[in-house]
């Protein structure tokens, strides 16, 4: 330092400008409420999202249920099974609105199979068979953990725990747990109520043909805990067929 000069107390020589400083108080006000209105924009995009796909769900399941009830039940009924079974709730939550959308891919099947009385031939079968990857592409790759997980379900739910399912041939444990339970609730439902080509079965009939894939089709230990508590699950089920709800509390949110 040249002699005769004096240093400058460092807090004073770092001291900000008064203009400086309000524009970078603004800059953070302004990314703050930017970054809100971001995550609006964010949410109402996807409940858009998910309520279209719901309704194209809806749309599929018309072909082959007048009511459109089976879809909200599935939700609900995946649900309660996956919180019995000790998942997190918030995974059982997200299941609730994921599992109804696991056969959009219905769309694209034709009616002629859809509604056929009888018994389909091998080629009808392997049209039917394309609504898992139908599905699966309509709902795309989002990062959405909602989206992700259907198309996992959509993709899945018809693989069996032993291997002889499709469309991977997935055995076990390799089947995402979402569609292990979807799997199940959707049989129990779809028994036990009437469809095109024929009426429901009776409860005890439908239980013994769930009891019959224990290890088969469906994850022994799921049918288990499913078992152990029909009582309840099939009273929500029969809740839900009184009451006709809407499928309001299934569009999520981010």
């Amino acid at each position: 330092m040249p002699q005769g000069q004096t240093q400058q107390p460092a807090a004073e020589s770092q001291r900000f400008d008064p203009a400086a400083l309000a524009q970078m108080e603004q800059f953070v006000h302004d990314f703050g409420r930017m970054y809100r209105e971001r995550n609006e924009l964010l949410k109402e995009v996807t409940r858009a999202h998910h309520e279209t796909l719901l309704r194209l769900a809806m749309a599929a399941e018309f072909k082959d249920d007048d009511t459109g009830s089976h879809i909200i039940r599935i939700g609900y009924l995946a649900e309660a099974l996956a919180l019995r079974l000790g998942c997190a709730p918030d995974f059982a939550s997200l299941l609730r609105k994921a599992a109804p959308m696991h056969d959009i891919g219905k769309v694209g099947i034709p009616d002629t199979i859809l509604k056929k009385k009888g018994p389909l031939t091998p080629e009808e079968r392997a049209v039917m068979n394309q609504h898992t990857e139908i599905g699966a592409r309509l709902l795309g790759q989002s990062r959405i953990p909602v989206f992700k997980m259907a198309a996992e379900i959509a993709a899945c739910h018809h693989e069996r725990f032993d291997g002889k399912g499709y469309v991977q041939g997935l055995a076990g444990e390799d089947i995402p747990l979402a569609a292990r339970i979807t799997s199940i609730v959707d049989i129990f439902d779809a028994l036990t109520m009437d469809r095109v080509y024929r009426p429901a079965f009776p409860l005890d009939k439908a239980l013994s043909m769930i009891q019959a894939e224990h290890g088969k089709a469906l994850d022994p230990r799921i049918v288990d805990v499913f078992m152990e508590h029909i009582d309840e699950l099939n009273d929500i089920r029969l809740a839900l067929t009184r009451q006709s709800p809407s499928f309001s509390d299934l569009i999520d949110t981010p």
